[in-house]
């Protein structure tokens, strides 16, 4: 059984669309957290090591934090397509995007909210907006999905801060319409009417 624990509105948002999209059957704990305002508090029922989300268990196995989740889960259920096999071409760009997400995009933006993001050591580490434009705009540019005719989990994360700061998304034809791909999907739209 799976036990996804969700609080709307968060980053657990994107691993819940991916199990709509999975079509498979799940048991959803709604969670409190810290929210940035000040409210909210660590809830009990989470079993995430810090009290964040999302969390998934599975058999007694615990998995935390968005990309691994997703991996986890596309290669639990293989069949589904939402994922790159182990022994399928393409594995490496899949999970490139997967970990580029978490190690590049996600603290760029957060350097940005910080106002750090001009420091050197954030340019050197991270990277900055330009680069995660023009690396997308490159991928999209005449393919429908990051990983070309087939749309993965790596669409759903790549995709997902567009959703909640639209502001930030790369001004570009490419971009755009793959966002607009990604939620016409029922699987987005089933995420979203439960979020």
């Amino acid at each position: 059984m799976l036990t996804f624990y969700h609080a709307p509105q968060s980053r657990s948002g994107r691993v819940l669309w991916l199990l709509h999209e999975l079509d498979v059957p799940f048991e959803t704990v709604r969670c409190d957290i810290p929210r940035q305002d000040g409210s909210g508090a660590r809830d009990p029922r989470n079993p995430h090591p810090e009290g964040k989300v999302p969390a998934l268990e599975h058999d007694g196995a615990l998995i935390t934090e968005s990309a691994a989740i997703l991996l986890y889960l596309t290669d639990l259920f293989p069949d589904r397509g939402l994922g790159i096999a182990p022994n399928e071409a393409g594995r490496g760009a899949y999970l490139t995007w997967l970990f580029w997400y978490g190690g590049v995009v996600e603290p760029v933006y957060i350097a940005e909210v910080l106002g750090v993001a001009d420091h050197p050591v954030a340019q050197a580490s991270f990277r900055g907006r330009d680069e995660i434009a023009a690396r997308l705009i490159t991928a999209l540019d005449g393919r429908h999905w990051l990983m070309g005719a087939r749309f993965t989990a790596a669409d759903i994360l790549l995709c997902s801060p567009y959703l909640y700061f639209p502001d930030a998304t790369p001004d570009h034809p490419a971009v755009r319409a793959w966002i607009e791909r990604c939620t016409v999907r029922a699987g987005y739209r089933a995420s979203v009417e439960r979020n």
